[in-house]
């Protein structure tokens, strides 16, 4: 009895000597090892060579500070709330008398941090900031061997904290207006 007409015939086809030898196939295989041994390398010797990072790269974040040197994060949580995978939190805190100098508005983040192990570098937060104070820089997160350095403090956030120079993002502000 048979249930469909859809039954193949199949061929037990005798292999010859070179095939059970497997001579072919090895062969075939040292052929593709030769090919790739005279083509150019394509290993970047890390510390002595840099390599060309691509324009949109995303690597360690920043928090912005605005031309008077005030924090521009207003702990609004737009970013907290945007970030997929639940690595952002924070804080918020009102601005007390003679604190007009170090914040822009009246509430601030008195606690950010970002958990770098969690975070997947999708660009959500900067893209939900209403005050563009979080950007994803060209700089690469350092490794490490402790996961509790890897939850990076508004210590390593804050522009100017980590290095005196200001971090310029203009390319990253103009792709992001243009969207």
């Amino acid at each position: 009895m048979q249930l469909t007409n859809r039954s193949q015939v199949v061929v037990n086809k005798q292999m010859s000597f070179w095939e059970k030898m497997y001579l072919p196939a090895v062969l075939g295989g040292l052929a593709i090892t030769i090919k790739h041994l005279f083509r150019k390398k394509v290993t970047v010797k890390y510390p002595e060579q840099k390599r060309e990072m691509s324009g949109v790269y995303r690597g360690w974040h920043v928090l912005k500070r605005d031309e008077q040197g005030r924090e521009n994060c207003t702990a609004c949580g737009l970013c907290a709330v945007a970030c997929p995978a639940e690595a952002i939190t924070m804080t918020a805190a009102e601005r007390k008398k003679g604190e007009e100098h170090l914040y822009r508005e009246e509430k601030y983040a008195a606690v950010y941090e970002i958990n770098m192990l969690r975070c997947i570098y999708c660009g959500l937060c900067e893209e939900a900031c209403p005050k563009e104070a979080i950007f994803l820089t060209d700089r690469i997160v350092p490794s490490d061997f402790l996961r509790t350095n890897f939850i990076f403090g508004k210590d390593k956030l804050v522009e100017g904290n980590t290095s005196d120079t200001r971090i310029d993002i203009s390319q990253r502000i103009k792709a992001h207006r243009k969207q």
